[in-house]
């Protein structure tokens, strides 16, 4: 008879917590950055996704830049990361339309059309790729599971920070997107608010709701493509996790974005421990400690709830 492992591994403080930071000190910082510098946009851009009721348009283009990806490349024939950013972005604009045609044009409504669009674009890419590129570095498994752990042997960067060595390029991409999505969320940000909580309103006022939806639509589809080679399709639950568990504590939008940036944080460095202790890739491990926050922060409120109720009953 054999011995299988456990399903639930000794917990070691020495090899969850101290390890990482101790022994792989260099690798371990920039792994966890890039992951905080992916989740904290994601978490701003997922709010207005929620508000909006469009979290699943988050995984469709998550699903749908696949082709985006594979067309660019049979295009240009460069895996360079302007050709792969723009082709991406048409292809997470493409899905939107696409949705946005569907859901006008029969009766299905937003989350079957959703379905549709990304479902199909997703095998078509998966096509592709299996097609035309299985010569290239451009494979299905880095889409689905992500690279997070090998940040550190990534390419390096012209700078140098001390003893830590050079900065991965991945690092400075990802804070690239980052400051991106930060400047144009606070450019547009009485536009987005007004056209999230009352497009009626903000069309009566002037503002260019489509403009709006579309930009922030080529916004997400940025900061996807950007998170897909690290975090995979896992992307998701960097998009809807956060401002999901903020929602339990607040309905105000500047706490809201408060909130959500604190849970992704968390969220990352909660996920990168528990992946050390359970030995599971880093992606995985960050969106089951997100979603363990969620379940919590549920909990807790359906508790606090249940004792305000017993606090009003009168008493006997």
């Amino acid at each position: 008879m054999t011995n299988r492992a456990p399903l639930i591994p000794p917990f070691s403080w020495h090899q969850a917590i101290v390890e990482p930071w101790t022994d792989h000190q260099p690798g371990t910082l920039w792994m966890v950055l890039t992951a905080i510098l992916l989740a904290v946009p994601c978490a701003l851009l997922g709010n207005y996704l929620i508000l909006r009721r469009m979290a699943l348009v988050g995984d469709a283009i998550s699903h749908s830049v696949l082709p985006g990806l594979v067309l660019a490349y049979l295009l240009f024939r460069d895996l360079g990361t302007g050709y792969m950013l723009g082709g991406a972005i048409a292809a997470g604009l493409l899905t939107t339309l696409l949705i946005d045609f569907l859901t006008a044009k029969t009766k299905l409504k937003s989350d079957a059309a959703t379905g549709i669009a990304y479902t199909t674009l997703f095998a078509l890419g998966m096509y592709l790729v299996n097609r035309y590129t299985s010569r290239v570095h451009l494979d299905a498994e880095c889409v689905l599971f992500g690279e997070l752990e090998y940040i550190p042997l990534s390419e390096p960067s012209a700078l140098r920070v001390g003893e830590w060595g050079f900065i991965p390029m991945a690092v400075l991409i990802s804070l690239g997107a980052a400051l991106a999505v930060g400047v144009l969320l606070k450019v547009f940000a009485k536009e987005l608010k007004v056209t999230s909580f009352d497009p009626g309103f903000a069309r009566s006022a002037g503002v260019r709701v489509g403009f709006i939806h579309y930009g922030l639509m080529a916004l997400l589809s940025l900061i996807v493509v950007t998170s897909l080679e690290r975090v995979g399709i896992l992307v998701v639950a960097l998009l809807v996790l956060p401002g999901s568990t903020a929602q339990f504590f607040t309905r105000r939008l500047a706490r809201l974005h408060l909130l959500s940036v604190i849970f992704a944080v968390t969220g990352v460095l909660g996920g990168f421990h528990l992946g050390s202790w359970l030995l599971v890739p880093t992606a995985a491990s960050i969106a089951l400690w997100g979603g363990l926050q969620f379940g919590a922060a549920w909990m807790g409120t359906l508790a606090l709830q249940s004792w305000r109720r017993a606090q009003m009953r009168p008493a006997r």
